[in-house]
């Protein structure tokens, strides 16, 4: 792990207020100290249930430091949302990178992996660790 700037983490749902709640929970758990950063963009612009490419590309640039940034998403029509964005090619910060995990779980490992200063691989490794978590 390195003293560079963290990779930055975006978390898309189709709602506001779960994107605010997943990046809130995953932040806290991070500990203390400084966490990675993190933003949410969740539904639409006008404050509906959907996504918004309009809404991602700005909290990608939000959270963009030069280290990349990891987009983590919760259902399927977010992942197409963020394929039609790295597809354009200039819509977001170099280095953005589409990472294949569970939301919440994914989303904490990711902050925290971020935050004691993973590089893009090691952050996107973690989160997609997270499908084996097993509860029982």
């Amino acid at each position: 792990m390195s003293d560079a700037k963290p990779v930055g983490i975006v978390l898309v749902s189709h709602s506001r207020e779960v994107a605010a709640a997943v990046a809130e929970l995953a932040t806290g758990l991070a500990g203390g100290g400084t966490t990675a950063p993190v933003a949410s963009a969740g539904g639409t612009t006008d404050g509906g249930l959907g996504t918004s490419s309009e809404l991602i590309a700005a909290a990608a640039a939000s959270v963009d430091q030069g280290r990349g940034v990891a987009v983590l998403v919760d259902l399927g029509s977010a992942v197409l949302t963020v394929k039609a964005l790295l597809a354009e090619g200039d819509e977001l910060p170099e280095g953005t990178r589409l990472v294949d995990a569970p939301f919440l779980e994914g989303a904490v490992a990711a902050v925290v992996t971020a935050s004691a200063g993973g590089d893009l691989d090691t952050v996107q490794a973690a989160a997609s660790e997270a499908y084996e978590y097993r509860k029982v």
